[in-house]
């Protein structure tokens, strides 16, 4: 069974439908990419997936379970987590506590054993610090744990970022444009930490880009939006000599 699968996914704007009929499905462990044209709708479907926006039709299922109208932070509980196209860190706290905050929803310890410092406050503490050193291992930034996040290079905040996300411990995770403002190397990188997160935590993980190396490189599937409809969707092979697909992009037929 799918960890996540949309319905017949559509949202109105007023007179305007934004997206119509959008179908995919993401197993466990597999990677995909959502790609079109500027203003096909990808972000859009990140918002819906995430309580942003809520559908005006369709189904969006969590391990089978339909999840329309919960709340963005019971959609996170229940294992959605994302970026966004702008970094969004705590930019003037530290690197590891930024990783730290993102697990807050898992602390079990009560008000009084916080404000008395108690043991099993301080059982929690020590459990969570090590936790968000490991993650930050995964993405060598464990170096940085104590740093601002305002210090770290462009790179390695959009890294920070993802780590944050998966101290939730999502069973999927939506990255909206994460190799945007990266230079080359900076993109290798990703691309190699990103298949390492799918390899050892099993998450899915469902990405926008517009580096066609990128996604072509890293997607086992890829589904195309154009004017808020799925065109066309398959292996990176298929959808690259897909004339709707090319005519999307470059124009004509």
């Amino acid at each position: 069974m799918s960890v996540l699968e949309t319905k017949n996914l559509g949202i109105a704007f007023g007179g305007l439908q934004a997206l119509e009929d959008v179908h995919f499905s993401i197993n466990e462990g597999e990677i995909i990419g959502l790609i079109g044209p500027n203003g096909a709708g990808k972000t859009t479907v990140f918002n819906l997936l995430t309580d942003v926006y809520m559908p005006t039709q369709g189904v969006i299922e969590l391990d089978g379970n339909n999840i329309v109208g919960k709340k963005t932070y019971q959609i996170t509980q229940n294992g959605i987590a994302r970026t966004f196209q702008n970094i969004r860190l705590f930019k003037d706290a530290t690197v590891i506590d930024n990783v730290k905050i993102a697990m807050n929803s898992q602390m079990k310890y009560s008000v009084l054993a916080g404000m008395f410092r108690l043991p099993s406050y301080r059982r929690e503490e020590k459990a969570v610090s090590k936790r968000a050193h490991e993650l930050l291992e995964v993405f060598n930034l464990d170096g940085y744990a104590h740093d601002s996040a305002k210090n770290l290079p462009y790179g390695k905040q959009r890294k920070l970022e993802i780590a944050r996300a998966l101290a939730t411990n999502p069973k999927v995770l939506l990255l909206d444009e994460p190799a945007a403002g990266m230079n080359p190397t900076e993109t290798m990188e990703l691309m190699e930490t990103i298949m390492l997160i799918r390899d050892k935590f099993h998450v899915a993980i469902l990405l926008i880009e517009h580096d066609m190396n990128f996604v072509m490189g890293i997607c086992e599937h890829i589904v195309v939006l154009d004017y808020g409809r799925i065109i066309a969707e398959g292996t990176a092979e298929e959808v690259r000599s897909d004339p709707k697909v090319i005519a999307a992009y470059l124009g004509g037929e």
